[in-house]
């Protein structure tokens, strides 16, 4: 009897273990899932997919934020109502080409920095914690404008992406804001060269 007894405590008990071994698996699997997905470094605020309203390459709007993205500058796409009544050469592409790294994204997100003197907020945006930027930028469907204006408070991203710059080939359009200074129909002196200590980007 006792024979019996101990050999059904002893199954009993391995299979206590395996069940608790089948938990602490699942449990890291879900951990390494989660991680996996980066949303971005700390600080960074998710933006809900499916309310981002797309934009040209460099800006998108989501529940009446309008996001200008820092360190990059993509060729214009026609905005009557700004005074621009044609697109830049390459700026659809490069409108096109951002919607379709936001949309096939797990999660995108933002690095918030200030409103600019359109009511933008400028900031930075990530991919499933990658910077959207890069990839322009390797691309070459963007310029980089830290050179204009500086890192503007994010040393570490603004590095990453004039490195892309350099890995990226020379764009095939002038440089955005050349182009809105000879093509706004009501030019303003915004639409200058930035100086380098500026710190707000160009439209």
């Amino acid at each position: 009897m006792d024979y019996y007894l101990e050999a059904f405590m002893n199954r009993l008990k391995n299979r206590v273990r395996f069940v608790s071994l089948l938990a602490l698996l699942f449990v890291a699997l879900l951990l390494a899932c989660s991680s996996a997905i980066k949303i971005g470094p700390p600080g960074a605020i998710e933006i809900p997919k499916e309310k981002i309203i797309y934009d040209d390459g460099d800006t998108i709007t989501f529940d009446d934020v309008t996001i200008r993205i820092l360190g990059i500058d993509t060729p214009e796409i026609s905005h009557p109502e700004h005074g621009y009544s044609e697109d830049q050469a390459y700026g659809r592409e490069a409108s096109a080409r951002a919607e379709e790294l936001m949309r096939a994204a797990k999660k995108v997100s933002y690095m918030p920095y200030q409103e600019d003197q359109y009511g933008r907020m400028l900031g930075h945006v990530f991919i499933d914690g990658k910077l959207l930027g890069i990839t322009l930028l390797e691309e070459g469907l963007a310029y980089e404008t830290i050179s204009h204006y500086g890192d503007n408070g994010f040393p570490a991203l603004a590095a990453e992406l004039q490195e892309a710059a350099q890995r990226g080939p020379e764009p095939k359009f002038e440089p955005p804001y050349i182009w809105r200074r000879e093509h706004r129909q009501q030019p303003e002196e915004t639409d200058q060269p930035p100086p380098e200590e500026t710190s707000a980007e160009s439209e």
